[in-house]
């Protein structure tokens, strides 16, 4: 958790039975309304990252475009899109992963990096993790390393942050919640 983490995390909106009854919604809306507090978000992650020598962020659509956009600005690094299938133009790789009822699949350009770049991987909420590991999955076949996987949020009752873990990534997340908060 970053030094504002509790700030953080007491801007963020719960809103109760959405999409659907028994799941408690974190709304980032809120955060990214105040100023103030979007830019404390910034700059945890700035402080956080700015000696990793990163060589770009790659952030999954769309709400990680939000945080990853402002910080590869901060950081002097690329920005990367990873994208909900059908949306990049250019040739791509893919790769799918399972939802709750059914799969989706992302991509990315296939020359979005170069051999051995330093990735950070970034989304606004880690739940079950399929999409962050999807992602991690796309940017080693692209021959990327991912070097940490950084969100706003945590949701860790939801085994995402362990998943990825396991799976050999390093997770970040500013605050996290737990499903009665």
């Amino acid at each position: 958790m970053s030094i504002y983490g509790d700030y953080i995390k007491s801007v963020i909106r719960t809103v109760p039975d959405w999409p659907e009854k028994g799941v408690n919604f974190r709304d980032i809306t809120p955060l990214l309304q105040n100023s103030a507090a979007f830019r404390k978000l910034i700059d945890s992650f700035v402080h956080r990252y700015q000696e990793m020598n990163l060589d770009a962020i790659a952030a999954i659509d769309a709400r990680g475009f939000i945080i990853g956009a402002p910080l590869a600005y901060e950081l002097g690094c690329s920005f990367v899109p990873v994208r909900k299938k059908g949306k990049l133009p250019f040739k791509t790789i893919s790769e799918t992963y399972t939802l709750e009822y059914g799969h989706s699949e992302v991509e990315l350009h296939s020359d979005a990096f170069q051999k051995d770049d330093r990735i950070l991987l970034m989304d606004d909420l880690i739940a079950t993790g399929g999409t962050m590991l999807a992602a991690a999955n796309l940017i080693q076949r692209s021959g990327g390393r991912v070097v940490e996987t950084a969100t706003i949020i945590d949701l860790p009752e939801l085994g995402g942050s362990q998943k990825i873990r396991d799976a050999g990534y390093s997770v970040f997340a500013v605050c996290s919640f737990t499903e009665n908060e």
